[in-house]
């Protein structure tokens, strides 16, 4: 079990698997989720890869301070987490409030960011969304995480799964069940009061890039990750049939399949490139 520190003494449980010298990938979750969101896309990369997934502050083994929590103090949390783990740079997955995360840390230390995957996620707010997250934060503080739990998953979930597993949730059961109330709402307000003037300084990435979205997904529905797409250069769009917003566990296999193409591409290209490199620094 391992810890890293962060600048304000917060304790950041983290924890690396798979293979111990293979290109590391950094995986960043979502609002209430721990990095148990990522164990399905762990097993997959395993063999390969070495993941690194950790719990963001206020979720999962990482401290839950009161007060006040922000997206780009994540993000350092996020930096801080790969220097515990002696990485240099990584390629870096987030997924909803994970993905609005990563797009901070490819701003602030694009040289840590071997490629960019956004999954299920915005560069902005629309009203409609601030309403509703803004809704669950109430619900949250006045009736509990076990009522939120129930209001936001048909939000989260796809309507095949909901029907089949509503009493199961697997994946919400424990954010209503292990989240501390204002360590949940801490992290809605963070997402609330995030400056959504960086959409427009996407187009200055430089790294590779994959947009990923279910089209039944109605929190952050496509044309999110559409606009994601557009403003990020040579961005890959892609769309999964029948997925929901949590479709990186209840469309685990296509979701792997798509993520594994294209990290491998990356691999080959920077391996292309290394040569060149080396030869340039020669002469």
């Amino acid at each position: 079990m391992s810890y890293a520190r962060a600048t304000d003494g917060i304790r950041l449980h983290y924890e690396s698997v798979g293979r111990r010298h293979g290109p590391p990938v950094l995986m960043v979750q979502g609002l209430g989720a721990d990095k148990h969101g990522w164990d399905m896309q762990r097993l997959a990369l395993a063999p390969r890869y070495r993941t690194v997934a950790f719990d963001n502050r206020g979720a999962g083994r990482s401290d839950k301070p009161f007060g006040i929590y922000s997206l780009e103090q994540m993000a350092d949390d996020a930096i801080t987490v790969l220097d515990d783990a002696g990485i240099d740079s990584a390629h870096v997955i987030g997924a909803s409030m994970g993905g609005a995360i990563s797009q901070i840390i490819a701003l602030k230390y694009p040289d840590r960011v071997r490629s960019l995957t956004l999954a299920c996620t915005a560069c902005r707010n629309h009203p409609w969304r601030r309403e509703l997250l803004s809704s669950w934060a109430t619900t949250a503080n006045e009736r509990g995480m076990g009522a939120m739990a129930n209001e936001a998953a048909r939000w989260v979930i796809g309507p095949r799964s909901f029907r089949r597993a509503a009493p199961l949730f697997g994946w919400l059961g424990p954010m209503a069940m292990g989240r501390p109330t204002h360590a949940f709402v801490a992290q809605v307000r963070a997402i609330l009061a995030t400056d959504e003037s960086m959409a427009s300084e996407l187009s200055t990435f430089a790294m590779p890039a994959l947009v990923m979205v279910g089209n039944q997904d109605i929190l952050t529905p496509r044309g999110d990750s559409e606009e994601l797409a557009d403003r990020i250069p040579h961005a890959e769009l892609a769309v999964i049939s029948g997925a929901a917003h949590g479709f990186m566990v209840e469309h685990a296999s296509t979701f792997n399949r798509v993520y594994l193409d294209f990290l491998g591409r990356c691999v080959k290209a920077e391996q292309a490139a290394t040569p060149l490199i080396a030869t340039a620094l020669a002469s």
